[in-house]
């Protein structure tokens, strides 16, 4: 089977059954800056911006709305964030292919609450490394990935933090605070925080982020939620500049 990329596996669940309250999406963002700042881990200023701000430096950041820099929060369609979900932000990323955005890496920060998950899935094309940058110890369910996309019952083998180590399939590795994992593409991954262990602050350095194309879910998920406007936006997320700009 070809290993092209393929469009993304995500199926996007009809409107009303994926909401999540803007009062509730502002109070993730703060209680994430503050979660980092406390580990020392500091983001850069267009983090803080606020609608006002962007419609300021509308000019001139091009390059943050055209590769979804910034804030990200997904609940893959459960409608349960706290079970099955993901705040994340996303520090730097460039485009394959691009003389505008030439950049063939990313970065970003993730907040993964204890036993709050994100559903298996695997790469196309993107290698990456999973970091434990503080926190509790970030669990991380593996299998290879059989030929036609199923879940192969092979051992997996595995770098972590630069040690070859093998795990049998559906095997788990616990990253405890400043271990890492290189996912290698076509690695099917799920992770979550260890119960009792607290919320851990996972870092990713990857090749360039794509997640239009790059994404197989091995069962189909939602993506960006519906949002529910209680209160006026703090924060915008990577997917609303357009809309509120």
């Amino acid at each position: 089977m070809s290993t092209a990329p393929r469009e993304a596996m995500f199926l996007f669940l009809p409107t009303q059954e994926v909401m999540m309250k803007r009062s509730e999406i502002n109070i993730l963002i703060e209680n994430a800056i503050a979660f980092f700042q406390e580990r020392k881990f500091y983001l850069p200023p267009f983090a803080y911006y606020t609608c006002e701000d962007w419609l300021k430096r509308q000019d001139d950041v091009r390059e943050v709305f055209d590769l979804g820099l910034g804030w990200d929060i997904t609940d893959f369609g459960s409608n349960d964030f706290s079970k099955i979900g993901l705040l994340l932000f996303t520090i730097r990323n460039g485009k394959l292919g691009s003389a505008v955005y030439p950049k063939s890496y990313a970065e970003k920060i993730m907040l993964v609450q204890e036993e709050q998950v994100t559903p298996m899935h695997f790469h196309w094309n993107k290698m990456e490394d999973i970091i434990n940058r503080g926190g509790g110890n970030l669990v991380i369910e593996l299998y290879n990935a059989t030929q036609d996309d199923k879940l192969a019952n092979t051992d997996i083998v595995v770098a972590i933090d630069g040690f070859r180590t093998k795990v049998k399939a559906d095997g788990k590795v616990i990253l405890k605070p400043g271990e890492s994992i290189c996912l290698t593409p076509r690695l099917y991954h799920r992770f979550y925080g260890e119960k009792g262990k607290g919320a851990v602050m996972v870092g990713e350095v990857s090749m360039v982020n794509d997640d239009a194309n790059d994404n197989c879910f091995y069962e189909p998920v939602g993506r960006f939620p519906a949002i529910v406007e209680d209160v006026p936006a703090k924060y915008l997320l990577c997917n609303e500049y357009a809309k509120h700009l």
